[in-house]
């Protein structure tokens, strides 16, 4: 073989080595940004009370080191360096720092060592704390420049248009809770500190006598036990979250009205933040709303922070039923934060559509949003309503209750009732979210015919005005050009009183608001100053 060829391969052999080595790199880059993700200082810093998580572990350490790089050195530095030798010599370093102590302080140290010294039998496998903070600080340092050569051939190789870099969502830290209820979120079964009791909607009754209503598409003749055996079937074969979403809950929901009107899997990001702004953004598995073209543009520019979700403008809007759907390995308690993050955020979009127009917001203590989840054939299924400020200028109140639950693969039945109650909620649901709409294109509507009424109203009398002042400025800007057109324009164009006359000598109406605009030639002074000129002539 020729040695140019093997050259050649040879380099083509260290450019995919060079790939592979990129792709390694990439993918553990991937993973650690992933297992890495740390919430903000604020997070923790609003929080009333931590649970002792990872994450908060990891942010005290944080904390630590950052504060101990400002601390000054327990010890008096010796100026002599630290060499093997020193450190062989253990009674000649305490001798040596024992001089550095006062006659006091030495008298107090050797009275305790005749003693026995401190009772130590308390601490056990205790690390020296200087030795643990320097293997923190050299990981660190190790972890910074690993993370800088992942950033570095991450850049010099080109990326995987599949790649995709996953973040941790917020439901999953037992701290998002706290922080919900530090923002007036509260979950389903809260108590007050006080032991006080949230107080249920004010439709509660209605909404339950309305998920009651039954439904032919469930009954006996049309949903079989062969088909409920079926969808027990297909429940115990979906092994993961997305199985569930996309084979289990079809099942739950049957037909669509309008597939247009349902989306889900898709952060809410354009939305604006419920607390304090460090919570991720929700992701319901499914959500029902409208489609953009049944509101009013003009509402939907000043109200897009609340009730529209995702920057893609074709997808639903003001969302107000959302399912959270688990696997068999999921947690409920996440799920349940979900449905009270959800629950809150559809909650305050129908309150802001329902109060656009109004001088004040209005608050019914109604609910007009249910949420839903799915874990382990069991369906809950909630109402979020909300309650006015505790005091003037602050956040309102979110407060979730449970509806009803279901075991839906326990028998036909049940899973015709709870299938009955999901479908007639959903429909509810959009009862509620119809009629809010309806309610705020009116207002926009009537906003707008009283816009364009004042503009006609401005525009007609500006019209009038500026026909007068053009009819008599060409009237008085005729000028006489002999002494008889002076005579006749005195005495045809004025009476004894000086008053203005048109032709046919009725006096000539002025505008009592606004006097006319002056000319370069006004009648009467200028008659005057021309009848000056013709006396001097």
């Amino acid at each position: 073989m020729p040695k140019t060829q093997r050259k050649h391969r040879t380099s083509e052999q260290l450019m995919s080595l060079q790939n592979k080595g990129s792709q390694h790199v990439s993918k553990k880059q991937k993973r650690s940004h992933s297992n890495g993700f740390q919430y903000p200082p604020a997070f923790w810093d609003n929080l009333s009370k931590i649970d002792l998580t990872k994450r908060a572990l990891k942010e005290l350490d944080r904390r630590n080191a950052q504060a101990a790089l400002h601390l000054p050195p327990a010890y008096p530095r010796s100026s002599r360096p630290i060499t093997q030798r020193n450190l062989a010599e253990p009674r000649s370093s305490q001798r040596r720092n024992l001089r550095h102590c006062g006659t006091r302080m030495r008298k107090g140290i050797e009275k305790t060592a005749r003693q026995g010294g401190p009772d130590l039998s308390d601490l056990r496998d205790l690390p020296d704390p200087l030795k643990a903070l320097r293997q923190a600080m050299s990981s660190s340092r190790s972890h910074r420049r690993i993370s800088n050569l992942s950033l570095t051939s991450a850049s010099n190789s080109k990326p995987s248009p599949n790649t995709t870099i996953t973040r941790s969502t917020g439901p999953y830290n037992r701290n998002f809770q706290q922080n919900l209820i530090d923002g007036g979120i509260y979950p389903h079964a809260y108590r007050y500190p006080d032991g006080q009791v949230p107080a249920k909607p004010k439709n509660w009754e209605a909404i339950n006598r309305r998920l009651l209503q039954p439904r032919p598409s469930l009954s006996s003749s049309r949903f079989s036990e062969e088909e409920f055996e079926d969808f027990i079937q297909v429940d115990a074969n979906a092994a993961k979250e997305r199985q569930v979403t996309t084979s289990v809950i079809p099942i739950i929901e049957g037909d669509t009205a309008d597939p247009k009107c349902v989306s889900g899997g898709i952060p809410f990001t354009h939305l604006d933040p419920l607390t304090d702004g460090t919570l991720a953004p929700g992701n319901p598995d499914i959500y029902y709303g409208a489609r953009p073209e049944q509101l009013d543009r003009r509402v939907r520019d000043e109200l897009s922070g609340h009730i529209i979700p995702s920057t893609q403008e074709d997808l639903p809007i003001v969302p107000n039923f959302f399912l959270a759907a688990k696997g068999p390995d999921g947690s409920s308690a996440v799920a349940g934060r979900q449905a009270s993050y959800d629950g809150a955020l559809g909650s305050r979009g129908m309150h802001s559509l329902q109060s656009y127009g109004l001088k004040a917001p209005i608050f019914y203590s109604n609910a007009f949003t249910i949420t839903s989840i799915y874990h382990g054939g069991q369906l809950k299924m909630y109402t979020s309503h909300l309650l006015p400020p505790a005091s003037p200028g602050g956040r309102p109140g979110y407060h979730v209750h449970q509806l009803r639950s279901f075991a839906m693969t326990d028998t036909v039945e049940t899973f015709r009732q709870g299938a009955t109650c999901y479908r007639n909620g959903r429909d509810w649901a959009e009862e509620q979210r119809e009629e809010a709409i309806r309610q705020a294109n009116e207002r926009a509507r009537d906003c707008g015919a009283k816009a364009l009424a004042v503009d006609a109203s401005c525009t007609s009398g500006t019209t009038v005005e500026l026909d007068y002042r053009q009819s008599e400025d060409s009237r008085l800007n005729e000028v006489p050009n002999t002494t008889n057109d002076l005579l006749e324009l005195d005495a045809s164009s004025y009476d004894k009183t000086g008053d203005l006359r048109d032709e046919t000598g009725a006096p000539v109406r002025r505008s009592p608001k606004r006097n006319p605009p002056r000319t370069p030639y006004a009648p009467a002074d200028g008659i005057a100053r021309r009848r000056g000129r013709l006396r001097k002539s």
